[in-house]
């Protein structure tokens, strides 16, 4: 059993509003509008006609004014105008057009049985419409009266019927078409938001996974250097009870420095991640002096970062300093990668007792000013990734002040205790 395909999400629908959907107010208006002037412009002549062609072309307008509300209804109502317009043996007029947007309203708006039952009103009014021109309407009003199509002899009547029959087909069947192909045009635009979407959200959680990698090598390399000194100190401490047994002031030293090692490794594990890192890297970890390094490679580039420096620095535990210069790093490559060139990047580092916060502000280049936060790069799931599991939180964004500025906000807290 197959399931109905989906509506389309055109400007102007709701997906699964059922019969009625809600409209935009604007969208709303201006279907009341093309109604009113419809009805507007077909009064002079239907007047002449009668009050009930009259009556028939408000309720063919009333179809065409909720064509995207309800297609389904619209269908039904703009039948029984037409039906009205056959027992008044009324003459097709402008208002008629109505049928034709009902019809489109149809095939791209409506759901799958609205969407054939359209078609098959488009080919049952056909033959409805041709029968009535040529053979009813000339035969019931006489000889006297004028029609569009007046009696004619056999020979005739059937190239007539063919040709009215091919040209109402036509003009019912190119508006279904044409609301066809609106409603084609309309999935293929959202199936490729959709899987731009899903791109995105593939490329992202690599760029997470990728991190948390990166990560995991870090803190195992800052583990293994804390049980070294774990470790280095117990066999001293063995090694100077073996020779001095008095000797308590080493033990204790050594066991200070064992116990507080031990507290900042601790805190470090809770920071890592249960991936096994897949490459090892004999380079040395980056702590928080080497920012300045890394700000003079910058500037030799040509950037122009200004550094500045507020409170007292206090201690950070040795996950805590990757962490902070990390997204110190990515926050100026993205500056530089999508920033105004001769604009110059804020980098302030401002120390409370209880965190270290960064604050790292840039103008954005015009050709990159209207894209989402999201196109800064990849690094800002691996920066978030770092400052939560340092125990810290990150913001980037957007300046509310100035749009065209870029913000990264981030704070690290200090360590309660321990050494680096």
């Amino acid at each position: 059993m197959t399931s109905p395909d989906p509506a389309p999400v055109l400007p102007g629908r709701t997906p699964g509003d059922g019969l009625i959907r809600r409209l935009p107010a604007r969208s709303l208006a201006f279907d009341l509008s093309a109604a009113v002037i419809l009805f507007l412009v077909s009064l002079g002549v239907t007047a002449a006609q009668g009050a009930a062609s009259v009556v028939a072309l408000v309720v063919l307008c009333s179809a065409l004014a909720i064509r995207r509300v309800s297609p389904a209804l619209a269908l039904t109502v703009a039948w029984l105008g037409a039906v009205l317009q056959l027992v008044t043996l009324s003459d097709p007029g402008a208002g008629d057009i109505a049928i034709c947007g009902v019809l489109y309203a149809t095939a791209a708006y409506g759901s799958r049985l609205v969407r054939w039952l359209g078609l098959g009103s488009a080919v049952l009014g056909t033959i409805i419409a041709t029968t009535y021109l040529v053979v009813v309407q000339p035969a019931l009003r006489g000889q006297d009266t004028a029609t569009i199509v007046q009696p004619t002899d056999g020979s005739r009547i059937w190239i007539i019927t063919l040709f009215f029959g091919i040209g109402i087909l036509a003009l019912l069947g190119l508006s279904w078409t044409l609301g066809l192909l609106a409603r084609t045009v309309a999935l293929s635009r959202t199936a490729r938001v959709e899987a731009r979407i899903a791109d995105e959200r593939a490329q992202y959680e690599v760029a997470v996974e990728q991190e948390r990698t990166r990560i995991a090598r870090d803190m195992h390399d800052v583990v293994a250097h804390s049980l070294a000194v774990v470790i280095a100190q117990a066999d001293g401490a063995r090694y100077a009870a073996s020779v001095d047994p008095s000797s308590s002031d080493v033990q204790g030293d050594a066991l200070v420095t064992i116990a507080q090692t031990a507290r900042t490794a601790l805190g470090n594990v809770r920071l890592l991640l249960a991936e096994l890192r897949h490459d090892a890297s004999d380079s040395p970890q980056p702590r928080l002096e080497d920012i300045d390094v890394l700000v003079e490679q910058l500037r030799a580039t040509g950037m122009n970062v200004e550094v500045t420096r507020q409170g007292e620095p206090q201690r950070l535990g040795a996950g805590q300093e990757i962490a902070a210069y990390r997204i110190v790093q990515e926050a100026l490559t993205n500056a530089l990668r999508h920033g105004e060139p001769e604009a110059p990047v804020l980098l302030e580092l401002g120390w409370r007792d209880d965190a270290l916060a960064i604050h790292v502000e840039n103008a954005v280049r015009p050709d990159a000013a209207t894209l989402p936060v999201t196109a800064f790069g990849h690094g800002l799931p691996g920066m978030r990734e770092r400052a939560t599991l340092a125990g810290g939180t990150l913001l980037a964004r957007r300046s509310e002040a100035d749009p065209t500025r870029f913000v990264v906000e981030a704070t690290i807290p200090v360590s309660t205790g321990g050494v680096s």
